[in-house]
């Protein structure tokens, strides 16, 4: 790499790594490191009536301070930070005072990895920490971190650029307190909607995510091409097909975790690649996919933070089950004072440019009754809300309503605003559901 590409602070920290290693220290041992305690495990288990502890912990510089023959430094491993203390007596006994004030004074950096080896303590100032006997380095970073402080609750130089924190999501799990927790909460959904399943007797699976054919959603799909059979595949847009053929084949309840892939506009909320959970189970129908759903969604509540509350900006919303429930009809009946049933294409098109929502001629009754809801109603429903029974030009692969064949028996589930799950009883009479398809053709 030409140097003339690197900030100055590369430079100087290349130039550390090579007095470290002219004194005889690897900057990237690779050698075990015995780690036996963690940072957060630490604090919480510290009592000052206890033995002396001694403990062997490892992770990142976070901060500095130099004190002559003594020093402070904050270490961050995967659960935390906590302070160590640093004496030059100790880590250099006898007459090697050189390799402390060389080495730890000038060599080590924010952001390098090393370990600790020593025992737990209060410091005066009431803070629990860890005296240093031993601190080998374990990686030197080259390149600098981004310097986060906070000061009397203030934060300075805070890293909060969304462009920098999503695409350098790495710095933003370092550098910002609280980011690690998304990720974490993330697996703990993940983990309670499986044993949730699995208890009920559903078998996860796995389906193909190269198609001959994509299907299962309306979207545009990722193109690619198999070498060997000569072939164009696509990346899966849903594995709701796949899925069915699993039912088909004999299976009472199937799941999967998919990768899905849309070839299509994006924006913070909607990316090209995305994770999607779907399940699919024999001889039900959306009454009881409701009942089901609002199940799981206490219980991830409960084994996730503890309470079926969840804080969401400025809102707290509650996952306690039973949730409210309304029909699509009604939904709008409510917000707009106009009532969809048994109106024509060109009332809902009238209907729809007097309340202001932009429409065209080529939309039909479906996609009016949906702008409709879109602009008007589903921003409403902040709490566990079931939108059910739309019109059946919106759901072309659900069940007609047993009472009224105008509608289906589906079902959306708002939170916060935003559409959270969807689901129906499946369409499974083959004649009805070519005749739908040849009219999503002709429209």
């Amino acid at each position: 790499m030409n140097l003339l590409e690197l900030s100055e602070q590369e430079i100087i920290r290349r130039g550390s790594l090579d007095e470290m290693r002219n004194r005889g220290i690897d900057p990237y041992p690779a050698a075990l490191y015995p780690v036996n305690a963690y940072t957060t495990e630490i604090k919480e288990t510290f009592s000052d009536d206890a033995p002396q502890r001694e403990v062997c912990v490892a992770g990142r510089i976070m901060s500095r301070r130099i004190m002559g023959k003594a020093s402070f430094m904050e270490l961050q491993d995967s659960r935390g930070r906590i302070q160590v203390y640093i004496s030059r007596d100790d880590l250099c006994p006898g007459e090697d005072k050189d390799l402390y004030n060389v080495v730890f004074k000038k060599l080590l950096d924010i952001g390098d990895f090393v370990g600790v080896k020593g025992f737990v303590f209060r410091t005066q100032t009431g803070e629990i920490s860890v005296h240093a006997k031993e601190l080998t380095v374990l990686s030197k970073s080259l390149r600098p971190l981004p310097i986060v402080k906070v000061k009397d609750g203030v934060t300075y130089d805070a890293f909060d650029d969304p462009e920098l924190r999503y695409r350098r999501r790495y710095v933003d799990l370092v550098v910002n307190d609280g980011v690690k927790e998304i990720f974490i909460k993330r697996t703990k959904v993940f983990n309670s909607m499986r044993q949730f399943f699995n208890e009920a007797g559903y078998m996860e699976v796995e389906t193909p995510i190269l198609q001959s054919i994509p299907g299962g959603a309306a979207a545009r799909p990722f193109i690619t091409h198999h070498n060997a059979l000569d072939i164009p595949l696509y990346l899966r847009i849903a594995d709701e097909l796949y899925l069915k053929r699993l039912i088909v084949g004999g299976f009472e309840g199937v799941y999967e975790f998919s990768k899905n892939f849309r070839n299509e506009g994006m924006d913070r909320t909607h990316n090209p690649e995305f994770t999607c959970m779907e399940i699919y189970v024999a001889y039900k129908d959306y009454n009881w996919m409701m009942d089901f759903t609002e199940r799981m969604l206490e219980k991830i509540c409960m084994d996730v933070n503890g309470t079926t509350e969840v804080k969401v900006g400025d809102n707290v919303i509650s996952f306690k089950a039973p949730f409210k429930r309304i029909t699509m009809r009604d939904a709008i009946l409510e917000h707009t004072g106009f009532d969809i049933n048994g109106k024509n294409e060109e009332e809902l098109r009238a209907a729809a440019r007097g309340m202001g929502i932009e429409v065209d001629d080529t939309m039909g009754k479906g996609k009016l009754i949906d702008e409709m809801f879109g602009e008007k109603c589903e921003g409403s429903y902040i709490q566990p809300t079931f939108i059910t029974d739309y019109p059946i030009e919106m759901s072309p692969l659900t069940k007609r309503h047993r009472d009224n064949p105008e509608l289906t028996e589906r079902f959306e589930l708002m939170v916060n605003g935003k559409e959270l799950a969807n689901a129906y009883s499946e369409l499974n009479d083959p004649i009805d559901q070519y005749e739908r398809f040849v009219e999503q053709m002709r429209l």
